[in-house]
């Protein structure tokens, strides 16, 4: 194919304490994409404790930016799109738990989409199973939240459109939801997403990941994102839940009290309120038209 027909893009990777696998990691990347594809290296050392700082010094064919301190995976990612100069973004993990041999792949396919997420769901996937059954739970709301299949939500290797990604970066977390938020976000304003099935390593290096506490936050999130860009997805559930309790409450008010108490006319004006809060809510966000 010739040069000009290749796509341009700028690589992002967040780095925090990975100095036994960033060179490699870097040394790989310029192995499958030299001398093809017009690239950059953006890494972001995000306040790294260990040596990391001194092992990214001395790597070549790459932008080093510096955090003085640990500001978090989104952060880190939003500090190198900021700073890209071409019009794909590719994210991907310093860890060497993702397959960086098919971002030529993923490249292509962004010709057709939005955003290109590396589903991991191939043949060889390693998952802790403290993991799976969170993360399970986590899809299906998601997925009930934007009324669309999701076959990996917070995947960290994926490739954007710089002009539509850079729409969302007032919304976006300086934490590991940064994946999760900007999955959502997409689908619920109706970009095209594609996922291509990708194989998921074992990390060389220690986890940051908290399994409890990033479960809550990820919980938290979704919430979040739902109310921010489908409220009625996450009001209307709750004002029915009102309108079916306040149904109980009257039938037995009327057939076996004898007498309307005033848990049943609580429950009434609850629903109400929820139902015109929802209402407002949907209303707000389609006269924003933000995205």
């Amino acid at each position: 194919m010739p040069q000009e027909f290749l796509p341009t893009f700028s690589i992002v990777i967040p780095v925090y304490n990975e100095e036994e696998i960033i060179a490699a990691t870097v040394e790989h990347l310029h192995q499958i994409l030299q001398p093809s594809y017009q690239y950059e290296i953006i890494v972001v050392n995000d306040g790294s404790t260990d040596t990391t700082s001194q092992v990214l010094a001395s790597v070549a064919g790459i932008i080093l930016i510096e955090h003085n301190h640990n500001r978090g995976y989104g952060a880190a990612l939003k500090t190198g799109i900021r700073q890209a100069q071409y019009p794909l973004i590719v994210i991907t993990d310093a860890d060497g738990t993702y397959p960086n041999e098919r971002i030529p792949d993923l490249l292509t396919l962004a010709a057709r989409a939005d955003m290109v997420v590396g589903s991991r769901t191939g043949k060889n996937v390693s998952y802790s199973n403290l993991r799976k059954i969170p993360k399970w739970f986590l899809v299906r709301f998601a997925q009930w939240v934007t009324k669309t299949q999701i076959p990996d939500l917070n995947s960290g290797l994926r490739v954007f459109h710089r002009d539509v990604l850079v729409k969302f970066i007032p919304v976006l977390p300086n934490t590991f939801s940064f994946t999760t938020t900007i999955t959502i976000a997409m689908l619920t304003n109706n970009y095209i997403v594609h996922y291509e099935p990708i194989d998921y390593f074992h990390r060389v290096g220690k986890s940051k990941i908290k399994p409890i506490q990033d479960t809550l936050r990820f919980v938290q999130l979704i919430l979040r994102m739902g109310v921010y860009f489908a409220p009625l997805r996450i009001f209307l559930p709750v004002a029915g839940l009102f309108f079916a309790a306040f149904l109980v409450t009257l039938f037995q008010d009327v057939f076996i009290r004898q007498d309307l108490t005033e848990s049943t006319l609580i429950l009434f004006v609850a629903a109400i309120q929820v139902s015109i809060f929802a209402l407002l809510a949907d209303m707000i966000d389609r006269r924003s038209s933000r995205f």
